[in-house]
């Protein structure tokens, strides 16, 4: 996991391989997991999921495995992390992020928990 929540770090800390940094931007995590990625990583979750846009929010998670998943092509993830970092910079040209309060920011901590959780939840993901 690819991360800038605390929360995420706090709920699988030990049980997975965590890149935690609390300082990293939204666009620090899609750069991170597109390193990820070049090193032969695959996405095990879309760098945009959610309803909450890149310039809503300053936290995310991204899921990545060493292991591919069935039928997954060499460059679609590759791909996808690079549309997503454009779309970061298309989302943050129209608007930049706001100044959330402290409660604001740990709303947008249990948004992104609760994403990794329900992916965590899914039987393939236990299978890893």
């Amino acid at each position: 996991m690819v991360t800038n929540n605390v929360r995420c770090l706090e709920k699988w800390e030990g049980k997975l391989q965590i890149d935690y940094n609390e300082e990293w931007t939204y666009l620090d995590v899609l750069l991170a997991a597109r390193d990820y990625i070049h090193r032969g990583y695959f996405l095990l979750t879309h760098p945009l999921a959610g309803s909450v846009k890149p310039n809503q929010t300053p936290f995310k998670s991204i899921i990545l495995s060493e292991e591919s998943l069935e039928g997954a092509e060499d460059f679609r993830d590759l791909t996808l992390i690079e549309e997503s970092i454009e779309a970061y910079h298309k989302f943050m040209g129209n608007r930049a992020l706001p100044e959330w309060s402290e409660k604001s920011a740990e709303d947008f901590r249990t948004i992104d928990l609760s994403l990794m959780e329900g992916v965590m939840a899914n039987p393939i993901m236990n299978r890893r």
